[in-house]
């Protein structure tokens, strides 16, 4: 590539401080150095993760950012020593990375990784530089990826190359969202099928775990959210049932066990809400229920329960992307996605160019998009 070694000059959503909004930038994008990638992002989708940086929920970011972690595009340059990627090749860029040489890499069974975000920051690369720089200032990077930068520079362990057939504007939603959510349903909870299922949430998290336990095969998926417009897209999707909180007095909790007898067989809760969690936990069966935690809860949240809720038999479960090793499921994921195996598209409520970024997160907060797609 023509820009192999030298310093891009591009267009970046950069997030200057908490609270403010983000603002598309020109950036310098310094080239990659050993074992690192340049890729140029062709599509991002924005993420509630994302809106929760703009909050400041998580401590760990540093600012001035570039967000975004649920892009795709095409490998620009590479530096020494990368050999899993090549310019022109399609790739995903991976938030979860798999160094392949931690203790957690090589355990069969885990799908986490000792470079990720949950044990050190991943504000800088490892050599504690960053690869951006917008009017004479250091730009920080998120989860290592900052997708929302048309060029930016990842580690060669957090990119998954993919199929060259594949759509980057409707892949890049398997980069968290989508794969994550379907993942709680497959991979973690292994619903059954013939199952009862509850989902409380359903925006393009929920949905996608809705999809899950209809691939999965379970008879009743029940569809929780206080915003009935939902319901529609959720009966699309696979699920039987729709309920609203805000037309019962009593808990959701007694709702689910009555409508079931003994509770459902597998509860997602996908809100991040410490009263909703709980509530998930108990709608499950007592004694072989299994509820996965999917949402993100604020950090520094507390949460109180009942330890007979899980005395009894219950199994409470977190999930980190799905239980998908993705540097080598995204590309199988891809496959998939190419056979119709799966539908992620109508996840996708909109496109919008780089330059109207802010308008997407509008429509987020708004709860009138499941998923827009940024385009550079």
């Amino acid at each position: 590539m023509a820009t192999a070694g030298k310093v891009i000059r591009c267009r970046a959503a950069v997030v200057w401080a908490v609270g403010k909004p983000l603002s598309v930038e020109e950036v310098e994008v310094a080239p990659p150095k050993a074992g690192e990638v340049c890729v140029k992002i062709v599509a991002t989708s924005i993420c509630h993760t994302d809106e929760h940086i703009l909050e400041g929920i998580f401590p760990s970011v540093d600012f001035p950012v570039i967000p975004g972690h649920e892009g795709a595009g095409i490998v620009e340059s590479v530096g020494e020593g990368v050999t899993s990627v090549k310019p022109g090749d399609k790739v995903i860029p991976i938030s979860l990375p798999h160094c392949g040489e931690c203790s957690f890499c090589l355990n069969p069974e885990s799908n986490y990784c000792l470079k990720n975000g949950f044990s050190k920051s991943q504000s800088l690369l490892p050599d504690k530089t960053s690869r951006f720089t917008c009017k004479g200032k250091q730009i920080h990077h998120f989860l290592w990826v900052s997708t929302f930068a048309e060029y930016t520079v990842i580690l060669e362990y957090a990119v998954a190359k993919i199929d060259a057939a594949a759509p980057l504007d409707k892949v890049c939603l398997l980069a968290c969202r989508f794969s994550t959510r379907y993942g709680a349903a497959i991979n973690t909870a292994k619903v059954k099928p013939g199952s009862t299922c509850a989902v409380f949430g359903l925006g393009g998290v929920g949905l996608s775990v809705v999809m899950g336990c209809k691939a999965a095969g379970a008879s009743r998926i029940i569809a929780i959210d206080i915003n009935k417009d939902k319901f529609a897209k959720a009966k699309e999707l696979g699920a039987t049932h729709y309920i609203s909180p805000h037309d019962f007095k009593k808990p959701m909790q007694e709702v689910l066990t009555e409508m079931t007898g003994h509770g459902v067989d597998y509860s997602f809760e996908v809100i991040g809400h410490a009263d909703t969690m709980t509530a998930a936990l108990a709608s499950c069966n007592m004694n072989t229920g299994i509820c996965v935690m999917v949402g993100e809860p604020a950090s520094g949240s507390v949460i109180c329960f009942d330890p007979m809720l899980v005395l009894s038999g219950r199994t409470w479960k977190g999930t980190l992307l799905g239980r998908w090793n993705m540097r080598d499921c995204i590309p199988k994921l891809v496959a998939s996605y190419l056979e119709k195996k799966f539908n992620s598209d109508v996840l996708i409520t909109r496109t919008l160019p780089i330059a109207k970024v802010n308008k997407g997160f509008e429509l987020l907060h708004a709860g009138k998009s499941i998923r827009t797609v940024l385009l550079f």
